[in-house]
């Protein structure tokens, strides 16, 4: 009787994080099923080719006017598609794209590289892998270097969800190696398989009087993908709340981020500052903003394995 009044319990406790026990709140957008595509002309110098790239937005198309795009029609999305303006050479950047599932459109995520060759100028390659985000990107880029500086991760957000629901699919090339390319060095192979990943975290921010950030973490959900993985629909990532470092499944990459690892947001005075997590919150605490994030890779920037491929649909917060 004791062991079937346990296995009840774990039972109830599977079905209680089951996508179809729990109430769905759509994230805007989060179905992919409207995309900005933007016509960017890149400089002569590169071959005067224009080049596609895409946005999460109310569907509209944008000819080769090269102008900075900001997020459009109330999206909440940003992704690692940019146009990129370096040393006067305009280059466009597309590692996300839309792409069709079962006769609906999704977002597909892809780490490829990127050539930006200038014959007796420029030769540079840039591994970039394909990410979406709750957030903003500020374009043009500029440069290559300091990538989180340019983008803003988070909005804000008050509730407290039990997980993240999505439809997901995992395309793993058959390497246990990664390249490391920043344009700047000469390309490098690591040992060690990439992953896909899917995160979503909850942070209770503030900002002092000169104007620096600080937030502790409220809630975490993070997984990795190493291998992969057919189209799998209701996935459920749960959100545990709270200090979760002590926990048996616990790993160091689900840890605070601070230093170099502190992604960026806006401050009242205008200014793109790191967001530095100082501590877990309690584990009743009332988060102020959210981030969510997938991406074709798990590693530092300018770090992937090409062809590694992420699809995701149907992003929602489960209640």
């Amino acid at each position: 009787m004791k062991f079937l009044r346990i296995l009840l319990i774990s039972l109830l406790g599977a079905l209680s994080l089951s996508s179809y026990a729990l109430r769905l709140e759509p994230i805007k957008y989060g179905d992919f099923s409207n995309w900005v595509t933007r016509e960017v002309s890149e400089s002569k110098m590169l071959g005067g080719k224009k080049k596609t790239i895409y946005e999460i937005a109310p569907t509209r198309t944008i000819p080769g006017n090269n102008k900075a795009y900001a997020n459009e029609g109330g999206s909440p999305w940003a992704t690692s598609n940019v146009y990129a303006k370096v040393a006067g050479i305009v280059k466009g950047s597309g590692t996300v794209t839309p792409a069709t599932v079962n006769g609906n459109k999704v977002a597909r995520m892809e780490a490829k590289m990127e050539e930006v060759k200038v014959l007796g100028i420029i030769n540079m390659d840039v591994m970039v892998a394909g990410t979406i985000f709750l957030g903003r990107i500020f374009e043009p880029i500029t440069s290559p270097k300091g990538p989180y500086s340019k983008m803003e991760m988070g909005i804000p957000y008050t509730k407290r969800p039990a997980a993240l629901v999505y439809d997901f699919s995992v395309d793993m090339p058959n390497v246990n190696t990664r390249v490391k390319s920043t344009g700047f060095s000469s390309k490098k192979t690591l040992q060690g398989r990439d992953n896909a990943e899917v995160y979503v975290l909850l942070q209770k921010r503030w900002e002092d009087k000169d104007g620096n950030l600080y937030a502790q973490r409220v809630g975490t959900g993070r997984e990795r993908y190493s291998k992969s993985v057919p189209w799998t629909k209701h996935h459920v990532l749960p959100i545990h709340y709270g200090d979760i470092s002590k926990q048996s499944w616990y790993k160091p990459w689900m840890g605070l981020l601070n230093g170099e690892k502190a992604y960026y947001a806006m401050n009242s005075k205008g200014k793109l500052v790191p967001v530095h997590e100082t501590g877990w919150a309690p584990a009743n605490a009332t988060p102020t903003h959210v981030l969510v994030m997938a991406s074709s890779s798990c590693g530092e920037a300018y770090i992937g394995t090409e062809g590694l491929t992420l699809y995701i649909d149907n992003i929602s917060f489960g209640f």
